[in-house]
C-alpha cells in the first residue's frame, strides 16, 4: 500500500522501499503479539503454527518487540521526522494499540456500532491509514492529494476489518489458513454480531467503492489500489 500510494503520489526511485519494509515489520509484529494467549490466543496464522505455540510466549514476546525496533531504525533512515512521527502515532495509543486494548475490554460485551467503529478503526484501519499516509508523505504529496489518501486508508481500513469480521464469521479455517468462528466463541466486538452479516456485506461494499471514488483526484490510475478494493469485495462472495 506505501508503495502503490508513493507511485501514485508521483514519487520516484527507491526511498519508499526501507519504509515500506518497516511498516511490513510492524504489522508481523502486530500479528505475533495478537496471536498470543493473553490477547486472541491463535493457534494458526497464515495456515501455519503461530509463533507462540512453535517458539514459546517470552519469544513470541521479544520477537514482536525486536521487529518493532528495527521497524525504527529502518524509518529513521528516511530521514523524515514527519514520517517517524505519523508511523508512530499511527500505532500507539491514538491508533493500533489503543484499538486492541478497547478490542480486549469489550469482548464478552454488548457494544454499539459506535464502538465497534471505534474499535475497528484503530486496531486495523490505522495501520493501513499510516501506510497510506507514508507513501504520500515520501511522494511529498499535500492538499487534497494528501487528504484524498488519507480519506482511501480510513475508509479501506475499516472495510478490511468488518471484511475479516465476516470471513470469520462465515469463512472455513482450510481457505483463511486461521481458525473461523473465534470472535463468536470470544464474544468479540464485530459488524456481524451487531449488524448481522448481511447488513455488514453492505457496509463494507459501500466504503470499498468510497474509497476507490477518492482515488479520482489523480490523473493516474491507482490500479492497485483499486483493484485492492476489488479483491476485499471479492472476498466477501
Amino acid at each position: 500500500m506505501a508503495i502503490a500510494t508513493f507511485e501514485l503520489a508521483g514519487g520516484k526511485g527507491n526511498a519508499i522501499l526501507p519504509v515500506a519494509c518497516a511498516l511490513e515489520l510492524i504489522h508481523t509484529y502486530s500479528l505475533i503479539h495478537d496471536d498470543l494467549p493473553c490477547m486472541d490466543d491463535d493457534d494458526l496464522r497464515r495456515g501455519k503454527p503461530t509463533s507462540h505455540k512453535v517458539f514459546g510466549d517470552g519469544m513470541a514476546v521479544l520477537a514482536g518487540d525486536a521487529l518493532h525496533a528495527l521497524a525504527f531504525e529502518l524509518l529513521s533512515k528516511a530521514k523524515n521526522p514527519k514520517l517517524v512521527s505519523e508511523v508512530a502515532h499511527q500505532i500507539g495509543t491514538y491508533g493500533m494499540v489503543g484499538g486492541q486494548a478497547a478490542d480486549l475490554q469489550a469482548e464478552g460485551k454488548k457494544v454499539t456500532i459506535s464502538r465497534v467503529n471505534f474499535i475497528h478503526a484503530h486496531k486495523t484501519g490505522a495501520l493501513m491509514k499510516a501506510s497510506i499516509r507514508a507513501g504520500a508523505i515520501m511522494a511529498g504529496a499535500t492538499g487534497k492529494k494528501l487528504k484524498a489518501l488519507t480519506s482511501y486508508g480510513e475508509r479501506f481500513g475499516l472495510a478490511f476489518q468488518i471484511v475479516d469480521d465476516i470471513l470469520d464469521a462465515t469463512g472455513k479455517t482450510e481457505m483463511l489458513g486461521k481458525k473461523t468462528k473465534a470472535d463468536a466463541s470470544k464474544g468479540k466486538a464485530t459488524y456481524p454480531k451487531v449488524l448481522g452479516v448481511g447488513e455488514s456485506k453492505r457496509i463494507a461494499r459501500k466504503l470499498l467503492e468510497e474509497a476507490e471514488a477518492e482515488l479520482r483526484v489523480f490523473s493516474g490510475d491507482g490500479q492497485i489500489l483499486k483493484e485492492l478494493t476489488g479483491h476485499m469485495i471479492n472476498r466477501m462472495n
